[in-house]
């Protein structure tokens, strides 16, 4: 059995509905909106959920610091809300994730292990996040007037 390798990337990552992330927001339907915050919060939720009980191991670089899993499952109670209800509030708290990530890079520094390429795509990698959760944003505040689609 062969894969076709060029109809699974169609149907899994170039779908326009079902992964809308090259689709402006202003041109989104009501069925992309949601395929898309269901990914997000489902990536958020489980990245942070995960974070929440990793932080409290002591050999990370904050040392035990009780914030860090404080805002991890705060974090991922805001996107379990965002999934249910499309509340912008919880949506803006999510995008505050990524800044809180950078305040961390700034205040705690990094893994020992890590060097500076891993540190410089990390940091790239956030930045991405960041411009990802003003989309996320922007998506939930225009979310009611978009087309059933």
């Amino acid at each position: 059995m062969q894969l076709d390798w060029d109809k699974l990337f169609k149907r899994y990552v170039a779908d326009d509905v079902k992964t809308p992330y090259f689709v402006r927001v202003e041109r989104l339907t009501q069925k992309q909106a949601r395929s898309e915050l269901f990914v997000y919060t489902l990536f958020m939720g489980v990245l942070f959920g995960v974070i929440a009980l990793a932080s409290i191991s002591t050999d990370l670089p904050h040392g035990g610091a009780l914030a860090v899993p404080v805002y991890a499952l705060c974090v991922a109670g805001a996107a379990s809300m965002l999934g249910m209800t499309r509340h912008p509030w919880a949506a803006a708290f999510c995008a505050t994730a990524p800044v809180a990530a950078l305040m961390y890079f700034v205040l705690f520094g990094f893994h020992p292990n890590l060097g500076n390429g891993d540190k410089v795509l990390l940091i790239v990698i956030v930045l991405v996040w960041l411009r990802y959760s003003w989309r996320i944003l922007a998506i939930v505040k225009a979310q009611p007037g978009m087309p059933r689609g």
